[in-house]
C-alpha cells in the first residue's frame, strides 16, 4: 500500500467579500514529491498557499497535513508544525546582514527562554553557537557564504532570492511553500534555482510546492502539477499529462486558439 500524502486539501474555497478566490479545490501532495502550482495570473495560486500556511483561512474545506486534519491555522501553528513559505515579493530584513537574515529562520529550534537570551546566560551562549553552526550549514548548500555578512538590501535580486530560499530551510522545513522563487530572473539564474530547489528535495528530503509561471521550467522540475483557472482546478497529474489536457492548453492559449492549432504547434506544451 502507498503511504498516506504529506499534504491533502479537500473542498477548499476562499472569497473575498462574497468575491470568490479558490472554489472547491482538492488535490494531494506525496511526501517528497515536488509539486508545481500553475495557471494563469488571478488564477488562485498565491491564494491557496496563504490558505495552506495560515495566512487566509477558507470559508470550506480542510486542509489534512502529516495526518493531522485542520479547518484553519495561524502562520506560527503552520511553521511549528514543519511548514516554511517564501513570498512572491521578497520579504526579507533589508538592513541585516545574510547571516542574520537566516538566522531569523532559525527562531523556532531555540530552546533557551527570552532572558537567558536577553542576558547570555544558561543555555544561550551554547545555542547562539548550535544556530550559527546550522545557519552557516545552509548557506553553504545554497553557495552564498561569500556574502553572508553582505547587508541584504545592497545584494543583487538573484542573490536574494536565494537568501530568501535559505532562510526558509533555515527552519528545516518538512513542506516547503515557494511563491514564484524565479521571478524577474535571467535564464542562468533560472537554472541555478531551480538546481537548488532540486537539490534542497533529493538531499533533505524536503517536500516542495512552487509556483511557477515559466512552463519549461516546471515541466522538467516537477513530479506533479496541479493546474488553476479562475479559482478552480482544471489539471492535477504528471506533467507529460497535464502538458497534454485540452482544458490546460486552453486556458493559456484561448479556446479559439486552441481550437485552431488542435495541439500540434504549441512549443510551451507539445
Amino acid at each position: 500500500m502507498s503511504a498516506p500524502p504529506l499534504l491533502e486539501l479537500q473542498g477548499i474555497s476562499l472569497a473575498f467579500k462574497g468575491v470568490k478566490a479558490i472554489s472547491d479545490i482538492g488535490f494531494a501532495v506525496a511526501e517528497g514529491e515536488i509539486c508545481a502550482l500553475i495557471g494563469p495570473n488571478g488564477a488562485g495560486k498565491s491564494s491557496l498557499l496563504n490558505v495552506i500556511n495560515g495566512v487566509y483561512q477558507p470559508q470550506q474545506g480542510s486542509i489534512r497535513f502529516a495526518g493531522q486534519t485542520r479547518r484553519a491555522m495561524r502562520p506560527h501553528q503552520a511553521a511549528q508544525q514543519g511548514i516554511a513559505r517564501t513570498f512572491q515579493n521578497l520579504a526579507l530584513f533589508k538592513g541585516m546582514s545574510v547571516l542574520d537574515n537566516v538566522l531569523t529562520g532559525r527562531h523556532l529550534k531555540r530552546r533557551a527562554t527570552w532572558l537567558e537570551q536577553a542576558l547570555c546566560v544558561g543555555r544561550a551562549p551554547a545555542e547562539d553557537d548550535r544556530q550559527r553552526e546550522a545557519a552557516e550549514r545552509v548557506l553553504a548548500f545554497l553557495r552564498i557564504q561569500p556574502w553572508r555578512d553582505a547587508i541584504v538590501g545592497t545584494l543583487p535580486y538573484g542573490l536574494q532570492k536565494r537568501v530568501e530560499l535559505a532562510r526558509a530551510l533555515a527552519a528545516e522545513p518538512r513542506l516547503l511553500l515557494l511563491d514564484e522563487p524565479m521571478a524577474g530572473m535571467n535564464t542562468e539564474e533560472k537554472a541555478e534555482m531551480s538546481r537548488f530547489i532540486v537539490d534542497t528535495n533529493r538531499e533533505f528530503g524536503t517536500t516542495v510546492v512552487l509556483i511557477e509561471h515559466d512552463i519549461g521550467v516546471v515541466m522538467s522540475l516537477s513530479d506533479h502539477v496541479v493546474v488553476l483557472d479562475y479559482g478552480r482546478k482544471i489539471g492535477d497529474g504528471p506533467p507529460a499529462q497535464v502538458r497534454r489536457n485540452p482544458q490546460v492548453i486552453a486556458a493559456y492559449l484561448g479556446v479559439q486558439a486552441y481550437d485552431r492549432k488542435q495541439e500540434k504547434t504549441h512549443g510551451i506544451f507539445l
